[in-house]
């Protein structure tokens, strides 16, 4: 099913344009009308990372008038195995200067607008509105339920991808042509459920394959050619170089969306570090404030890998990583501090921490049924992130 095509083509292309999309113009039930389809169009696409940097770049290549990115973020060196778009010189800019630029490059003559924010329940329904499709790229539930939210609220059609690891899936959401989001996943998971990324890893070449199936959605909306992955899931598993298909339908007895209320709620707990995991889940925090205050009464266990404390530490941590806090529980952390306890001392205070918080929270959820009634266990607000940024 197709709901046809999204905006009307313009007028004419000149002769550079003619010659630049030459291979389209050829095309059997694309050809010229396609083009200057996609020479009317208005894209916004939201995250300039992974999933963001194959979107733009094919959909620029492609002759898309008019593009607009956000994102907050800047570049990182972590970002080049797999955000093409940026460059080695761009570390440390905002991603989307970066992004703008190669796309600047790539054709001076689109239109390129930058918003260095988030996608937020303040901004979501007028950019939503004032686009033709959206193209979703985000790393987090939070924003992925704010974009299916703000579509179903203002009609635009979405495009939605995401990666792990070695797995991807894609999907193609028109309110009123067919299921949304939670009609497939119901209800938003907690924020820090499933490790990002940077704490799980990605393949980098997977972006690739995602955002370039994303980028031809949204082709395939403007132009109105093709059957879009209007109510199916498309599932690849790089290792195994299988592709998979699941359909799903409208959910009869789901709300409609009415407003963002839920969203804002899972957008405010997904910027908030240690929300998920705070009292409620019977996790106990320090900030890196506090945590100076201690001194040197604190043990402090990084359960990140080898490879994360060679590019930083902090000074005095002992290092057990999550797996075996995973397999062998407080037998593992008491081995690891057994200077203290083969002493006579108790430990006191145990801290753990990782990068963000995330795994530190879990490995503390893993131990508080184990640990001594003399030792108070934290996981640390925020990880090493947060206490460089305090240092």
């Amino acid at each position: 099913m197709n709901p046809g095509p999204l905006v009307e083509p313009i007028d004419t292309l000149n002769r550079d344009e003619l010659a630049r999309y030459a291979r389209h113009l050829s095309l059997p039930g694309f050809g010229l009308e396609g083009q200057r389809r996609l020479r009317a169009a208005s894209v916004l696409v939201i995250g300039a990372g992974g999933l963001g940097a194959p979107v733009l770049n094919y959909l620029a290549a492609a002759g898309i008038g008019s593009i607009t990115i956000i994102d907050d973020d800047v570049v990182e060196t972590s970002n080049l195995q797999r955000q093409v778009i940026h460059r080695s010189v761009d570390v440390a800019r905002p991603k989307v200067d970066s992004a703008a630029e190669a796309l600047r490059r790539l054709d001076p003559s689109l239109h390129v607008r930058t918003i260095e924010a988030r996608l937020s329940p303040d901004n979501a329904l007028d950019l939503f509105a004032d686009h033709d499709v959206v193209l979703d790229g985000a790393d987090n539930f939070a924003t992925r339920y704010l974009s299916n939210d703000a579509a179903e609220l203002t009609g635009t059609p979405l495009v939605w991808g995401t990666i792990f690891r070695f797995a991807g899936q894609v999907s193609t959401f028109v309110p009123g042509h067919g299921p949304m989001l939670r009609d497939l996943f119901p209800d938003i998971p907690d924020p820090d459920s499933v490790p990002n990324c940077a704490e799980g890893g990605v393949l980098g070449v997977l972006c690739g394959t995602v955002g370039s199936a994303m980028a031809t959605e949204a082709i395939k909306l403007i132009c109105g050619i093709g059957t879009p992955f209007i109510g199916r899931l498309l599932r690849y598993d790089a290792l195994d170089g299988e592709y998979s298909t699941l359909r799903f339908s409208p959910d009869p007895e789901r709300p409609a969306v009415t407003d963002l209320t839920e969203v804002a709620a899972a957008c405010a707990a997904a910027a908030a570090p240690g929300t998920a995991a705070g009292p409620d889940a019977g996790i106990e925090e320090i900030t890196p404030a506090e945590l100076v205050g201690l001194g040197t009464q604190a043990v402090l266990i990084d359960v990140r890998e080898d490879w994360e404390r060679e590019l930083s530490s902090i000074p005095g941590s002992l290092h057990l990583p999550l797996a075996s806090v995973r397999e062998r529980g407080w037998d593992a952390v008491a081995e690891t501090i057994g200077h203290r306890t083969e002493r006579g001392e108790s430990p006191g205070d145990i801290v753990i921490h990782c990068k963000s918080g995330a795994r530190s929270a879990e490995a503390v959820e893993l131990l508080n049924d184990a640990v001594p009634p003399e030792v108070r266990l934290r996981s640390l607000a925020g990880g090493i992130t947060a206490w460089s940024a305090q240092a």
